[in-house]
């Protein structure tokens, strides 16, 4: 049962690749339209939220913003309460990009269901969900300074 997580990885390389080939047509790489997307389902935010969601560290994340709102796909704007916090929010530009990478993910995930029930996809998202909540507890305590012991 070891290469469970060595599948997943693949799979999600596999496709990561696939996406970073077929983006790059509106300049979005490494991963960047993880961010965009997300941006556009969540409108206003904030940095470390993103980071959250995606499962990364905050420096990275920030990379990918900067880079995001270089491009035009994403703009920062204070929040009306408390000016320290950045809101972040799709732009025109990336508002255009969002339904093309919308297509691609209800295609890979199309491509990769091919043959499986309903039934079947419902099991693996169950199971798949459990995983994650499961690599959750230990990404937060290795996130706030501590080591596992293995």
């Amino acid at each position: 049962m070891q290469d469970i997580l060595r599948e997943i990885g693949m799979i999600a390389r596999a496709l990561d690749s696939i996406s970073n080939i077929e983006f790059k047509e509106f300049d979005l790489t490494k991963g960047q339209y993880l961010y965009l997307v997300r941006i556009c389902e969540n409108p206003g935010i904030i940095q470390e939220k993103l980071a959250e969601l995606i499962k990364v560290d905050r420096t990275t994340t920030a990379r990918a913003i900067k880079k995001l709102e270089m491009n035009g796909f994403i703009e920062k704007k204070d929040d009306e309460q408390n000016k320290k916090i950045k809101k972040l929010f799709p732009t025109e530009k990336g508002n255009q990009v969002y339904p093309f990478i919308k297509r691609e993910n209800d295609h890979s995930n199309n491509v990769a269901l091919s043959g499986f029930s309903e039934e079947e996809a419902r099991t693996i998202l169950q199971l798949l969900q459990r995983i994650r909540k499961n690599v959750e507890v230990d990404w937060e305590f290795v996130k706030k300074g501590n080591k596992r012991i293995y």
